[in-house]
């Protein structure tokens, strides 16, 4: 059974995008593993920007959008 975790920042990710992200990542662990894509589960969380950071500062301050 696998489990794939998606992290991405709470920047307005469509439903339609999940959507995509959840098919297709399905659709590569079908292809290069041969896993069951009834089995197979795909979790989306989104993240505030002031919750994720890189380059030793949080990413609210690198898009420039401090609260």
């Amino acid at each position: 059974m696998p489990y794939v975790n998606i992290k991405v920042t709470d920047e307005g990710v469509t439903r339609s995008q999940k959507a995509a992200l959840v098919k297709g990542v399905t659709e590569l662990l079908v292809d290069v593993l041969y896993k069951d894509p009834k089995t197979t589960h795909v979790v989306i969380d989104e993240v505030p920007l002031e919750n994720w950071g890189f380059d030793s500062i949080l990413t609210d301050e690198h898009r420039g959008k401090v609260k």
